[in-house]
C-alpha cells in the first residue's frame, strides 16, 4: 500500500517521460510514494520507454495503458485504479510535460499533511507566475476557461478552476463519485473539482509558476474546454427540467389523489382543495432535494431550504387556488376534480422558477 500515489497521464510524451520519472523517484524516494502512468497507448512510444523505467525502480512505477479517450478518461481510469489497488492517503495529479515543477508537489503534500482535503497548484493566486514563453492565445484560452468555470460552473472562490496539479486526500476523492464523471477532456479538471467541493472537500490554492512546455506539443484545445461546461453548474439542464417534470407528475397523482379522497370524506371542496395542494408541496419537497437538484452545489440546511420552499411553494399555490376558485365561479357546472387539475399548470411552472433560481440553486463555495 502507498501512502502517496503520483498519477501521470501520458499522450506521446516519449521525450519526457523518462526525466521526469527519474527527478520524481529522487526526489521522493520514500518507498510510500508510487507513481501511475497512464498512457493512451501514445504512438511515439511512450508507454516502452515507461516499461524500460519500470525495471529498476523497484516496483514503485507502474504503467496502466488503454486507447486513447481523452485526459478525463484517462485520470478516471488512473485515479480507479490507484484507489482500488494502491490505496494511497493522498494522490498527486500532473502533467509529464514539466509545466508542473516535480519539486512543488512538497508544497502540496504540506498543505494536504496540515488539513486541506485539496491543494490546488494554482497559476492565478498573488505569489503564482506564469511562463513568458506560454503563448498569449494559451493565456487568453486558460483565463476565458477559468472565467466560465466560475460564472457559469458556480465554482467561485477558487481562482484556478483549470488546474491540473493537485494533492487530493483520498478518502475525499471516494466521496466524489468518479465512476459517474463522463467527462473525457479537460472539462474533468472543474468538473472534479465541483465533486469534491460538494463532498465537503476544504481546497486551499498554493501558487505556483507554470512553465511552458519544452518539448513535444501541446494537445490543449479551448472547444474541449467549453464543451458542456453549463454541466458544471446543472448537469444537463434538459435533465434537471425532465427530472422536475416527472416529480411535478408524481405531485399531480398526490394532489389529485388526496383531493378525491378528503372529497369522499365529506370534506368540503375549498378545504379539500388547499388540503391536497400541501400534501403535493411535501412529497415534491422531498423529491426534489434528494433527487432533482441532488447535483447542484446547494448549501444550507434542509429545514431551511423547506422553509424557503413551503413560502414558493404557497406562493404557487395561491396561484392554482385562484384558478380553481375563480373556475368554481365562472363554470359551476365544471366537476371540481378538472378544475382542480386545471390549477396545476400556472403553478408548476411558478414553482420551477422558485426552486431552480432561489431554493435550488447553486451557492458560491469559499476556499482558503
Amino acid at each position: 500500500m502507498a501512502k502517496i500515489c503520483f498519477v501521470i497521464p501520458t499522450y506521446n510524451e516519449a521525450l519526457n517521460i523518462t526525466a521526469l520519472l527519474r527527478q520524481l523517484t529522487e526526489l521522493y524516494p520514500d518507498g510510500g510514494c508510487a507513481f501511475l502512468v497512464v498512457d493512451d497507448r501514445s504512438p511515439d512510444g511512450t508507454a516502452q520507454r515507461v516499461r524500460e523505467f519500470m525495471a529498476g525502480a523497484g516496483g514503485r512505477v507502474r504503467l496502466l495503458e488503454a486507447e486513447k479517450r481523452g485526459l478525463g478518461d484517462a485520470y478516471i481510469r488512473g485515479m480507479r485504479y490507484a484507489l482500488s489497488t494502491l490505496r494511497p492517503e493522498v494522490i498527486v495529479q500532473m502533467d509529464a510535460d514539466f509545466s508542473h515543477d516535480p519539486a512543488v508537489a512538497a508544497r502540496l503534500l504540506a498543505r494536504v499533511a496540515h488539513g486541506a482535503d485539496v491543494a490546488v497548484g494554482s497559476r492565478y493566486v498573488p505569489g503564482a507566475s506564469l511562463d513568458t514563453q506560454w503563448p498569449l492565445l494559451r493565456r487568453w484560452q486558460s483565463r476565458c476557461a477559468n472565467l466560465l468555470a466560475r460564472r457559469v460552473g458556480g465554482l467561485r472562490g477558487v481562482a484556478d478552476c483549470t488546474a491540473g496539479f493537485k494533492a487530493i486526500r483520498a478518502s475525499v476523492l471516494r466521496k466524489a463519485g468518479l465512476e459517474s464523471i463522463r467527462v473525457k477532456g479537460y472539462l474533468f479538471q472543474p468538473v472534479l473539482l465541483g465533486r469534491l467541493l460538494r463532498a465537503g472537500a476544504r481546497v486551499v490554492e498554493e501558487p505556483i509558476h507554470f512553465r511552458e512546455r519544452r518539448r513535444g506539443q501541446t494537445k490543449l484545445d479551448l472547444s474541449d474546454v467549453l464543451r458542456d461546461i453549463w454541466t458544471l453548474r446543472h448537469g444537463s439542464p434538459q435533465w434537471t427540467v425532465a427530472k422536475f417534470a416527472l416529480t411535478g407528475l408524481s405531485g399531480v397523482f398526490v394532489n389529485l389523489g388526496s383531493f378525491h379522497l378528503l372529497l369522499g370524506l365529506g370534506l368540503h371542496k375549498f378545504l379539500a382543495s388547499p388540503s391536497a395542494i400541501l400534501l403535493s408541496i411535501l412529497s415534491n419537497f422531498l423529491v426534489n432535494n434528494f433527487w432533482t437538484f441532488n447535483e447542484r452545489m446547494v448549501t444550507g440546511r434542509l429545514s431551511v431550504r423547506g422553509v424557503k420552499y413551503l413560502g414558493a411553494s404557497l406562493t404557487a399555490l395561491l396561484l392554482s387556488y385562484t384558478v380553481f376558485v375563480t373556475g368554481s365561479m365562472v363554470f359551476p357546472e365544471v366537476p371540481p376534480l378538472l378544475l382542480q387539475a386545471a390549477g396545476i399548470p400556472a403553478g408548476a411552472a411558478l414553482n420551477y422558477l422558485l426552486n431552480s433560481r432561489w431554493i435550488f440553486r447553486a451557492e458560491k463555495r469559499h476556499t482558503q
